[in-house]
């Protein structure tokens, strides 16, 4: 398996090659030179198979130059009931007849990121060893990929971790998860801004390439294609869980910011899983929404970005969008390229009344937005007929997959995380506070350690030259 940059340029490389760079060297992302075709006989194949079988099925897949054993050991020293508090990794449970959520959030941070973040830190681990080498890995995150990582990285032989955030713009829970930290290879940076200024420097720390190359900067965002294709396994395993027999079809409705998750299901599909639908659930910042009713991305400017109650979501520039417009446009790296020099000089493309756009119907991909009221609404319907309590943003995917619920097509919501992580909305909308997994009671007591930054990259490479001398 080789990969390409969705921006065209540089030559194809294996999946060991860009696994710690991030972005590829003409700024663009890694993806496959092609899907690989799953047909009847190997789909039947897999259902049989526990998390851990399937998940090495597929990534041998797409990390094929990593020797059988080796990957082996580590899937399976990921992928532990220890790890995720059940053997089935991402246990599917049942809403309502025909609507299920898939739990995702059962790993050491309660969101569904550990699911990738678990097995990426393992895969550094292991490709450093292999060369006595270092990496400082640059990441942003807005709640739940900077705990996800700072997790799956802390005390690992060789990787030092700077993760950026948006100052006082998470919620409690996800702030002390990340800052409560103690480890000394965790530098928690915490930016004056919006998360799409913390993205905005990760990527232009990872397209420096002189910057890149001396401090050997790699990246955990969903802009590595490792934590992508992590995702695409319980796309799988949920299909099989919801479904008797491989002739069926399922919809999945994804809670989505920055694109990563529903990205992976959407390679799923194309590898041939039988999905219907992906439905994509925005919050109010609806910049993925208004493109799929339109044909226009108009990313917003950090002063139009709001602070939501599913504040995971709060991002305008989804990074990994650009994977499925170099898929729509029929995977032309020079169109993607000049679509993306558009946003950068405009802040917007427009794809309406194009060939190109006529196509997200073949691709399955419908959305909806959902406001804080609807949370509210969701939360406390789910609540009142199952006696469950979900998250805020799996709140969004809920209400927002119900608006395309199809008779006899089991739709598959999928859990971002676990409700604790924002318990200021839950006691809004249910009067009460979810209770925390047990050792985590005590979470947002906890010293922390952080640094403030403004919003300048200058500022960040600082940082991370004084901390690697």
């Amino acid at each position: 398996m080789r990969y390409v940059s969705t921006r065209g340029g540089g030559a194809p490389a294996g999946f060991s090659s860009i696994l710690l760079g991030g972005l590829m060297a003409d700024g663009g992302l890694a993806i496959p030179e092609r899907y690989p075709q799953i047909g009847a006989e190997l789909l039947a194949a897999w259902r049989k198979l526990g998390y851990r079988d399937l998940a090495l099925e597929i990534l041998a897949l797409y990390a094929d130059d990593i020797p059988a054993a080796e990957l082996k050991a580590i899937v399976e020293h990921t992928y532990t009931a220890e790890v995720f508090r059940s053997d089935e990794i991402t246990p599917l449970r049942q809403l309502q007849p025909g609507v299920h959520i898939l739990g995702l959030s059962n790993g050491p941070t309660l969101a569904f990121k550990d699911v990738a973040m678990q097995l990426l830190g393992n895969l550094f681990e292991h490709t450093l060893a292999k060369t006595d080498a270092q990496l400082n890995i640059v990441g942003a995150t807005s709640g739940d990929t900077g705990s996800a990582a700072e997790y799956a990285m802390r005390g690992k032989r060789g990787i030092r971790v700077f993760m950026l955030s948006p100052y006082q713009k998470m919620s409690p829970f996800q702030t002390a998860q990340m800052f409560s930290l103690q480890d000394p290879n965790i530098f928690n940076i915490a930016v004056r801004g919006v998360f799409d200024d913390c993205q905005d420097i990760v990527k232009a720390v990872s397209n420096d390439l002189a910057f890149k190359s001396r401090y050997k900067v790699g990246t955990v965002n969903s802009i590595n294609w490792a934590r992508v294709v992590a995702q695409v396994v319980y796309y799988f395993k949920g299909y099989f869980a919801a479904t008797a027999s491989n002739d069926e079809q399922v919809s999945f409705a994804v809670p989505s910011g920055n694109f990563g998750n529903v990205c992976a299901g959407h390679i799923a599909r194309c590898m041939g899983l039988p999905i219907r639908r992906l439905i994509v659930a925005t919050n109010e910042n609806d910049v993925l929404d208004e493109f799929f009713h339109s044909g226009i991305y108009r990313v917003r400017s950090a002063d139009k970005v709001h602070q939501t109650s599913s504040p995971s979501m709060d991002i305008s520039k989804a990074s990994n969008f650009e994977r499925f417009i170099y898929d729509l446009i029929g995977r032309d790296g020079a169109g993607v390229r000049r679509l993306w020099q558009q946003v950068d000089r405009d802040g917007v493309f427009d794809l309406a009344g194009t060939p190109h756009f006529a196509r997200v119907a073949q691709f399955g991909f419908v959305s909806g937005r959902s406001t804080h009221a609807d949370r509210i609404e969701t939360i406390r319907r789910v609540f009142r007929e199952r006696g469950e309590i979900i998250d805020t943003h799996t709140a969004d995917g809920v209400k927002v997959g119900l608006e395309y619920r199809e008779e006899g097509v089991p739709l598959i919501c999928l859990e971002t995380a676990l409700p604790v992580k924002f318990a200021a909305t839950i006691v809004e909308a249910l009067g009460r506070a979810p209770a925390a997994p047990p050792g985590l009671e005590t979470l947002e007591q906890l010293p922390q350690r952080f640094t403030v930054i403004e919003a300048d990259v200058d500022a960040v490479k600082d940082f991370i030259e004084r901390n690697c001398a």
